[in-house]
């Protein structure tokens, strides 16, 4: 009778520490399966320009596949993110002109070695579908009765190339004097609807924006000749107050990688070399 209980003290003893193996061996692999995954579990914010949106859900999409980490996007007008960055911050500042990321730069709220150029924005000339007003140049915004809409330039980039445009080409001054602009927008998303929705004859608008669905056979585009054009870079950076640098940086180095810029291309982007 004591052989039988000692055998079965000893039988639990073994099967104990038996299960107590399993267990730390199942426990390491969990954590060099956590150790793997890039950024499993982990969050950054991106604050992305409005008229970024199409390639950027992309981009998104796919890097968090490849980590494992979220990723949260604030679109907006580029006045509204630096506004967003100065205050409550994010990880990642991608505005529509490069102009925001200096100023951002000049008061420390991004980190200049991350500042990364991705793509150019090329700002063009949307109509309605058919060109009903016959509009062939920047020189025929000017005529009376032409509708015109454009970005707010205080509230985003769009808006501020759209009247530098004008200012530059010597047409500003006709344009409010036949008060032809009856629309300022805050974000370049919305010119694309006063167009598409013949609301309005004419749009300053990123070439870009003609690729999307949206655009399909409800709007023509007059390019504008590199010399009367203004065209604009579209830079990275990494926020300074951060809250998850090093995946804020992974990020950032994605997004301006040989494989983004396959993705920048398919929405109309042209990538910086």
């Amino acid at each position: 009778m004591k052989k039988v209980i000692l055998i079965s003290i000893i039988g639990i003893v073994f099967l104990g520490t038996l299960c107590g193996c399993v267990e730390n061996q199942t426990s390491s692999n969990n954590s060099k399966n956590s150790e793997n995954s890039a950024a499993g579990g982990d969050t950054i914010t991106i604050l992305c320009g409005a008229g970024l949106m199409k390639p950027m859900n992309e981009l998104v999409k796919n890097f968090e596949e490849k980590t494992g980490a979220k990723v949260h996007v604030h679109y907006g007008g580029s006045a509204e993110l630096f506004g967003v960055l100065s205050t409550t911050g994010g990880d990642v500042f991608i505005p529509g002109a490069y102009k925001y990321t200096k100023d951002a730069m000049d008061r420390g709220l991004v980190l200049n070695d991350t500042v990364k150029n991705i793509t150019y924005h090329v700002p063009t000339i949307a109509v309605p579908k058919g060109n009903p007003k016959n509009i062939k140049s920047l020189n025929d915004l000017t005529k009376p009765g032409v509708k015109i809409v454009i970005g707010d330039p205080k509230a985003c980039a769009i808006g501020k190339v759209a009247k530098n445009l004008f200012e530059k080409n010597h047409i500003w001054k006709n344009i409010s004097k036949n008060k032809n602009i009856i629309m300022e927008t805050p974000t370049a998303n919305q010119l694309l609807i006063y167009i598409a929705t013949n609301q309005a004859d004419a749009a300053i608008i990123w070439e870009d924006m003609t690729t999307w669905a949206q655009s399909k056979g409800k709007i023509d585009v007059i390019e504008i000749p590199k010399n009367e054009n203004i065209i604009k870079t579209i830079p990275t950076a990494v926020a300074a107050k951060s809250k998850n640098p090093k995946l804020a940086k992974e990020f950032n180095d994605y997004i301006s990688s040989d494989e983004a810029k396959t993705i920048w291309k398919k929405w109309g982007f042209e990538p910086c070399n």
